[in-house]
């Protein structure tokens, strides 16, 4: 075996200092961060984590937790449920305004690639904290990665909508959810050879779960029946912010629910307004937001959701449970014409009709769209491990 010497690689081509023998022949250690700072990235960054944990090849990865989300019940449950790893880095940003979390988390992520730069910044949905790594990164010379690239709303009033607008005119390899993301991106000028349809990681979560759910504790308490109750879960401004707005919501469900039980789980940002509501109809109930397992229980044998969350809506289509998005526009809309999903809006008038059709059994029956089968994770990694060895060709080509 020759003398090892050190050189500098391309980084820009994902690709670190290394050590390299008199053969001239590169090994190349890829050094993917992860990043993950509110509920919803937990579940899609789980199965890449498995995957190259199971791959045990020269990828590394660090676990980037930036504390967006910081209360155990938004983020500290899901890393034992699902199995992931503590993580390597907490930036712990904490609350704030938007601007002040996104500050906070900037000045983490760069600190910690001024102390030990990686290759590849790996960015998971639309969160605040994807945006704020991604614009880190790439001012750092680091190639940004976005899983779930691509998904539209066409509302510019929605937080999320500018976050991901903003990362994927960053980013540099688009990992896709469906064919409509893709025309998204192209649409917007990126090059096929940059877009990657691998299908939906938090479905693969879901299905590696699906045996492992939990009944939450005040299912029994309340004499919950499957099938036989409704979930709603409210997190939007134009849903929660004004006291009134979400009194009329929830009184034109409970209504209209005929008699039968509402769970509401309720998100930190919604449970200061509801605490102003003088009274909530007798057929709500108010639990603590839930741990993965027991909320999708709690999902899963639901008569039907109603909700303002994208992700939900993904779920739901799988689990062919019934569900009615009370906004006036998706980033999802596979799930309205493939899925179980309708979109309602936010006019309450909208939410009579639409129950009357659940209760009287008339509500759609939906199909799984293509590649949501539990396998994104593998192929995420798969193309990570292609894109390292194109460039460990170019390198010892050079």
């Amino acid at each position: 075996m020759g003398l090892s010497s050190s050189i500098d690689v391309d980084r820009g081509k994902g690709v670190r200092r290394i050590q390299v023998a008199q053969t001239q022949h590169i090994e190349i250690m890829l050094t993917v961060d992860i990043i993950a700072g509110a509920r919803p990235n937990f579940m899609k960054i789980a199965p890449i984590v498995h995957a190259i944990d199971a791959d045990q090849s020269s990828i590394e990865y660090r676990l980037i937790h930036t504390g967006q989300h910081y209360d155990a019940k938004m983020s500290g449950d899901f890393f034992t449920q699902l199995g992931i790893p503590e993580p390597h880095y907490n930036l712990g940003a904490g609350s704030g305004s938007q601007a002040e979390q996104t500050g906070a988390i900037m000045r983490g992520y760069e600190q910690v690639l001024q102390t030990k730069p990686s290759d590849l910044c790996l960015v998971v949905g639309d969160v605040t904290s994807t945006m704020a790594c991604a614009i880190v990164a790439k001012k750092a010379g680091i190639d940004v990665a976005h899983v779930e690239a691509g998904i539209r709303s066409g509302d510019r009033t929605m937080p999320e909508e500018i976050n991901r607008l903003v990362t994927d005119a960053i980013t540099d390899y688009f990992f896709t959810t469906s064919a409509k993301a893709n025309e998204s991106l192209r649409t917007a000028g990126i090059d096929d050879s940059a877009i990657f349809f691998v299908g939906n990681t938090m479905i693969d979560t879901l299905l590696k779960n699906i045996d492992r759910l939990r009944k939450p504790d005040f299912f029994d308490e309340q004499s919950l029946i499957s099938g036989n109750y409704i979930v709603i879960t409210l997190h939007r401004p134009a849903n929660v912010d004004k006291p009134e707005n979400l009194a009329t919501m929830l009184n034109a469900i409970a209504e209209s629910a005929n008699g039968l039980p509402v769970i509401f789980p309720v998100h930190p940002r919604t449970r200061k307004n509801l605490e102003q509501l003088p009274q909530l109809p007798e057929c709500i109930h108010v639990v603590d937001p839930q741990p993965y397992l027991q909320f999708i229980y709690l999902v899963k044998n639901a008569k039907a959701v109603l909700t303002d969350s994208g992700g939900i809506t993904e779920e739901t289509t799988v689990l062919g449970v019934p569900c009615m998005t009370l906004r006036d526009s998706t980033e999802r809309p596979e799930t309205v014409t493939m899925g179980t999903n309708e979109l309602i809006g936010t006019s309450v008038s909208n939410i009579p009709p639409a129950m009357q059709r659940l209760l009287a059994g008339q509500w759609k029956s939906g199909q799984v769209p293509p590649k949501w089968d539990g396998k994104t994770g593998a192929r995420i990694v798969e193309i990570l491990k292609q894109l390292q060895a194109a460039s460990q060709t170019r390198t010892n080509a050079a």
